[in-house]
């Protein structure tokens, strides 16, 4: 667009220029009003071209954030993130109970004397029993963790099934790239088998010729049902991750991802991000907060209570307090927790040491890849086109024979070219799915 601007000035600019040169009056006048149309229409060309490259940016945009729309309507739809979220949801309210009151206790006595029954005392009991005041602020900061764990938790099974979707969505693409070679090769296997037909009947070709492009066109033909059938498949497996409603996705491209050079900026950025090792941070965050209650367990349980003793006619009101020792429940339970939070720590350790060597083997994968893709660019320059084999055939330059094993050696390295790329954004799609 700016090479156009630029272009339309200088037009402008010389017409401007040859009418200041021009001093017959009538020329001049000419001249200006040539200037004016001119100007009038180089804008509304200007604004036109314009309003249509926005309108081609915005669709850019919007095809290369299908994938990311897709994502986030399976978000929506999935109905195992749907299930996780009500249990993710169930343990927090869980959570929250456990620093509740325990439940007030009511009994109420009745007593007879052994010798004259109609002697009774009736004695009403309401007692409400409870922690040690500070066990259930430091019971609070433990519950605010856990509801921070398992919403970790969460978010690394959504970061799975989002994967999934995604290496889904890598998958069609590459099988509509491959409808596209398909589909061309069977317009060519097609109008061979014409050509050769015809060629037969006035003794052109021979019998072997035609069978052999016949047997090509059959296995073009296996090979696009093949393609159809595993294309529907994948479509229906992203319908079912969407909760089964139907998925709009169009996408034959896939998003340019470039390979990052700085494996270290790259590690670091990784593990920082990684969502595993969040949560398992976050989880042991939970089991050092568990030792602290579990310490504050050994203070004294406390009893408050109301007490109404009806003996002979005139009742008796009091106060009941009581104190419990935990002696014996609270025994070793600071050990488990501390071992609890030591297995949680080394988890993490380990989790960390998977994470880094995953990351080292998708970047050296994705390294290889990109680097045969480039490879196979370069080649594809320089090899000959479909359409002068096609020319060279038809012309009599080349045998059949020769056609056939150009045409299946440019084929197979288009389609492995295809299998290096869709590889190749599978390992990107891993490592930057903390991205999704």
């Amino acid at each position: 667009m700016r090479v156009f601007f630029y272009a339309q000035i200088y037009t402008i600019t010389q017409i401007t220029h040859k009418s200041h040169m021009c001093h017959n009056k009538l020329c001049y006048t000419m001249y200006t009003l040539i200037e004016r149309m001119v100007i009038n229409m180089k804008m509304k060309q200007i604004i036109t071209i314009g309003a249509a490259l926005l309108l081609l940016n915005a669709g850019s945009a919007q095809a290369q954030n299908s994938i990311e729309q897709v994502l986030r309507n399976i978000e929506t739809n999935n109905k195992e993130l749907q299930a996780n979220k009500q249990l993710i949801q169930s343990q927090k309210l869980e959570a929250r109970t456990d620093n509740n009151l325990p439940d007030p206790t009511l009994s109420y006595a009745h007593l007879w004397g052994s010798k004259d029954k109609s002697e009774t005392i009736g004695e009403l009991v309401v007692s409400q029993s409870f922690d040690f005041p500070s066990l259930y602020a430091t019971r609070n900061k433990l519950n605010r963790l856990k509801i921070g764990a398992y919403d970790s938790q969460a978010d690394v099974f959504r970061q799975e099934k989002l994967l999934q979707a995604k290496e889904l969505c890598l998958d069609i693409i590459m099988l509509r790239q491959q409808k596209q070679i398909l589909e061309e090769r069977l317009r060519n296997a097609e109008e061979l088998a014409k050509m050769y037909a015809k060629r037969l009947q006035t003794g052109d070709a021979n019998a072997l010729e035609t069978n052999k492009i016949n047997l090509e066109l059959l296995n073009v033909k296996t090979e696009v049902s093949l393609n159809e059938t595993a294309l529907r498949n994948k479509l229906q497996e992203l319908s079912t991750l969407n909760g089964n409603l139907p998925v709009v996705f169009e996408e034959s491209q896939y998003p340019a991802v470039p390979f990052p050079t700085d494996y270290q900026i790259l590690k670091s950025e990784v593990l920082s991000a990684d969502r595993t090792l969040m949560a398992l941070g976050n989880e042991s965050l939970v089991a050092r907060k568990q030792i602290a209650v579990n310490k504050s367990q050994w203070l004294p349980k406390l009893e408050l209570g109301y007490r109404r003793n009806t003996e002979s006619g005139t009742p008796f009101n009091g106060l009941v307090v009581g104190f419990s020792f935990p002696l014996f429940e609270n025994r070793n339970k600071v050990k488990i927790a501390k071992a609890q939070a030591l297995n949680i720590d080394l988890q993490r350790d380990n989790a960390a040491l998977q994470v880094e060597s995953e990351l080292a083997q998708l970047y050296r994968e994705a390294k290889t890849l990109h680097a045969s893709m480039e490879e196979y660019t370069r080649t594809f320059r320089s090899q000959q086109d479909l359409a002068l084999l096609k020319q060279a055939l038809t012309g009599g330059q080349i045998s059949m024979i020769e056609y056939f094993v150009e045409v299946s050696v440019l084929y197979q390295s288009h389609q492995n070219y295809l299998q290096l790329e869709n590889q190749y954004q599978k390992a990107m799609a891993r490592i930057y799915k903390s991205k999704l």
